[in-house]
């Protein structure tokens, strides 16, 4: 099992965490997303779930760190900042007090595609994934997550599945989980509320 593996080259720079008002709302949906069990750790000891929120109009995005899905609580120490990433060169380029999350290049391939995405939420929950697969856009079986493969599967879900429209997808290579969408992250959690009621 290679959950929570980061697969993409980083550069990360080490540097001081984003102002805490500035993210209230990202520090919020995570850690109520990890009350839920929704974002948290398997019983081997790897984390699975992250969140982000797009900064202004840029592609550059604030993400939950890599291996911080397992912490109740997560303050802006544990959260870090996309600023360049290339899915040609499987690269990345983030800067904050941890390094990104594995699943970033996926995040940045939605927002680079949507300019209307403000926030992702990715999630992992058996029941739910299996209730959901194939019945919404779902990944090839075959793409792995966290790599260009998976990034431009995300192209192809919207233009072969409705993907902007249905805002939630599941990903049939990487098991249990599912990715909702939405101009905040407010509008992301309603798309995935709607399907866990």
């Amino acid at each position: 099992m290679d959950e929570g593996i980061v697969k993409y080259r980083c550069d990360w720079t080490h540097a001081e965490p984003s102002v805490a008002e500035s993210i209230a709302d990202l520090m919020e949906w995570r850690d109520r997303l990890h009350e839920w069990g929704l974002i948290g750790v398997y019983d081997n000891g790897i984390d699975f779930g992250n969140v982000s929120v797009r900064l202004g109009n840029s592609c550059q995005f604030i993400i939950s760190g890599s291996q911080t899905a397992h912490l109740p609580r997560m303050g802006p120490e544990s959260y870090c900042t996309v600023t360049e990433f290339d899915f040609e060169k499987n690269f990345l380029r983030c800067r904050g007090p941890v390094q990104a999350s594995s699943e970033s290049l996926t995040h940045a391939a939605l927002y680079l595609h949507r300019d209307d995405v403000g926030g992702i939420i990715h999630v992992h929950n058996p029941k739910l994934w299996r209730q959901l697969l194939f019945k919404i856009p779902t990944t090839r079986k075959e793409i792995p997550y966290g790599t260009p493969g998976m990034a431009l599967e995300m192209f192809r879900l919207f233009e072969e599945e409705n993907l902007g429209d249905r805002k939630i997808l599941a990903m049939a290579g990487h098991e249990d989980g599912i990715i909702c969408f939405g101009g905040s992250l407010d509008e992301a959690g309603q798309v995935l509320s709607a399907v866990m009621n």
